[in-house]
């Protein structure tokens, strides 16, 4: 099965760059997934792959190959749209069977690879269905099955659990993730939803502005994001503007609003330098009754949400900046709106990024 790289691929639409030198090697057998805001370009990097699309420059490889010329129907490439893109006036059969069919396969043939893959997309007693006559989530099934049936190396899913149910989305997402995982095949998933490419994706390429930002596995993606946006994308995060205002024996002092000052392991930044630290929400503990100490800042509760299996707790601190804590739901004694509490958190936890040059609310736009 192929892995896939692109090489300072750019395309351009008009004035809008869409892509810009974007290169990305996709591994052989890999879960892969293209995730950004709307308008990155994640799309058009898809389609591009597919053959969809022809770029301005740079070149696409599959396997050893380079496809620049190649058509789409020679890539040996499954594309499943958000839209599932069914035929409306064939059954469920006739969709799986439909390119099997045109790519010269004899009827026993294919009638054998319809029947393995609607048995593995278990819908093999629906095969007589029409897509109106199907839920959402069994017509994507049937595209994700048109797509194996076809002989695709490489499967391409464009926002394929988009117009789904959330329970729908949920239990399909693991179940396309195990049909290319048992087939062996390479896959390179699109989606704008972090939580479902955390869940399913070996590693994920979080795109903006046409640019790749971050490549990596979950675990790196949200233990080591490489930039403010990425920490912001990824999950969640509190950001602190502040100055370092000394560094000494690696130990970095940084003074934020209101002459509060923090203590981190000194990482590179240079003294009354302007820096941004990012806190994940679950890192800070929040505690009433607690004495303001090392890393700690006196807040007040204003708004909390019960979440279920958690409690997310706003907290205004004492410098006026807004912080996000969560805590888990069945454990301790829940925080009460008005209380004064004492916010801190572990100096590893924290992140510290170069203030940006646009401003932070500028970096974090998801536009």
């Amino acid at each position: 099965m192929p892995d896939v790289r692109t090489e300072n691929v750019s395309k351009r639409f008009g004035k809008v760059v869409a892509l810009d030198n974007v290169s990305l090697h996709i591994h052989d057998r890999e879960y892969f997934s293209l995730l950004g805001p709307s308008g990155c370009g994640k799309t058009t990097l898809l389609r591009v792959i597919a053959g969809l699309i022809q770029p301005d420059s740079g070149d696409i490889y599959i396997g050893n190959k380079l496809v620049n010329d190649v058509p789409p129907e020679d890539r040996d490439v499954g594309f499943v749209f958000q839209t599932f893109a069914l035929f409306p006036h064939m059954n469920a059969w006739n969709n799986v069977t439909y390119g099997p069919r045109v790519k010269g396969y004899d009827m026993k043939k294919a009638e054998t690879i319809g029947h393995e893959v609607l048995e593995m997309v278990k819908l093999h007693e629906r095969l007589d269905a029409f897509p109106n006559e199907l839920s959402g989530g069994m017509n994507q099934r049937v595209a994700v099955a048109r797509a194996l049936a076809a002989g695709a190396k490489l499967l391409l899913l464009d926002e394929p659990l988009g117009q789904l149910d959330a329970k729908v989305r949920t239990d399909l997402r693991y179940e396309i993730r195990r049909m290319t995982k048992d087939l062996g095949l390479t896959a390179i998933h699109v989606t704008h939803d972090q939580s479902e490419s955390m869940a399913i994706s070996d590693r994920i390429a979080v795109m903006r502005k046409g640019r790749i930002v971050q490549v990596g596995t979950p675990n790196e993606l949200y233990m080591k994001p490489n930039s403010i946006f990425a920490s912001h994308f990824i999950g969640e995060s509190n950001f602190l503007e502040g100055y370092v205002s000394s560094i000494s024996k690696g130990q970095m002092t940084i003074e934020l609003r209101g002459e509060i000052e923090i203590q981190l392991t000194g990482i590179g930044a240079k003294s009354g330098e302007k820096v941004v630290l990012a806190i994940r929400p679950e890192v800070f503990s929040a505690e009433k009754g607690a004495m303001v100490g090392k890393n700690s800042i006196a807040g007040t509760v204003e708004r909390i949400t019960f979440e279920g299996t958690t409690i997310r707790y706003e907290i205004k601190l004492a410098n006026q900046d807004l912080v996000v804590v969560v805590k888990p739901s069945m454990v301790g004694q829940w925080l009460n709106i008005g209380e004064k509490v004492v916010v801190s958190f572990a100096p590893e936890k924290a992140h510290v990024f170069a203030y940006p040059k646009g401003g932070l609310k500028e970096e974090i736009a998801v536009e």
